[in-house]
């Protein structure tokens, strides 16, 4: 369903495991970046009515993922670190356009942004299917289901929105560039690392 080139090897899963405070502090601020990034799609295409209220709902969902995870930071005794750069994201960013239309720079973001839900979809599966932290394995679990609906939610923005970009055509130059950069992460303790 996802489409992406390059599956993530499950033992990342215990990477992960082995420093629950990194990867629990690392997805709280994931989430947080995502609800950032679905405010301000909502900020530069106000026009687009059912957008601004489908992107609300995403970025409500976000922070309340954010801060349920930094209630299970809570509950074990860990502390929320510091926000950190995601090198992940950084590069997906440098690969949009934005020196063509706005249409193009639009869709493009909401490629971006399904982009790193897919990736973040498939992070969560791995996760709730190899730790052995149940609860943890659980919470993943729901997660995932969630990241696969933002998933959508941008991709069919991207084609009902498109003017002039063809929009299947630029999701496997997507899924092409993130097929070859993941292939330098995940062997550390970050969701997208």
């Amino acid at each position: 369903m996802l489409g992406l080139k390059l599956l993530t090897d499950p033992r990342w899963a215990n990477i992960a495991e082995g420093n629950l405070e990194e990867i629990l502090t690392d997805h709280a601020w994931c989430e947080q970046k995502a609800a950032s990034n679905a405010i301000s799609l909502i900020t530069n295409n106000s026009e687009h009515e059912d957008l601004v209220h489908e992107l609300t709902a995403i970025a409500i969902e976000e922070m309340e993922h954010f801060k349920m995870v930094i209630d299970i930071i809570k509950e074990r005794g860990y502390t929320l670190g510091r926000e950190r750069k995601d090198d992940y994201v950084g590069q997906l960013m440098k690969f949009s356009k934005k020196d063509g239309s706005r249409n193009m720079a639009f869709i493009d973001r909401l490629l971006f942004a399904a982009m790193i839900e897919a990736r973040s979809c498939e992070r969560f599966r791995v996760l709730s299917q190899n730790i052995q932290d149940k609860e943890l394995a659980q919470f993943y679990y729901d997660l995932m289901v969630s990241e696969a609906n933002h998933y959508t939610t941008f991709l069919n923005f991207a084609k009902k929105y498109s003017v002039d970009v063809d929009v299947e055509k630029r999701w496997k130059e997507w899924l092409d560039f993130e097929g070859k950069l993941i292939q330098s992460y995940g062997n550390k303790e970050a969701i997208h690392g």
